[in-house]
């Protein structure tokens, strides 16, 4: 891991980017000691619909009331 300070970081930024870009992870320190870290950032797509058919529930009782429940949130 690249170890570069803050000086540098704020005048080279756009080449630090690409670098992390590529995958590469860069530690930012002041006067010797670790700071910040760039790492690529990990994208996660949500894809809606994925686990539809995968869970149930039982509609008859998903309205219940939890009288423990209702007590605990002061509901009588």
């Amino acid at each position: 891991m690249a170890v570069v300070n803050i000086h540098e970081a704020k005048t080279h930024l756009s080449r630090l980017l690409e670098r992390v870009e590529a995958g590469e992870e860069i530690t930012i320190a002041r006067a010797g000691k670790p700071v910040a870290d760039l790492v690529p950032h990990s994208r996660v797509d949500v894809i809606f619909g994925g686990l539809r058919g995968r869970l149930t529930y039982d509609a008859d009782h998903f309205d219940d009331v939890d009288p423990e429940v209702n007590e605990l949130f002061g509901l009588r």
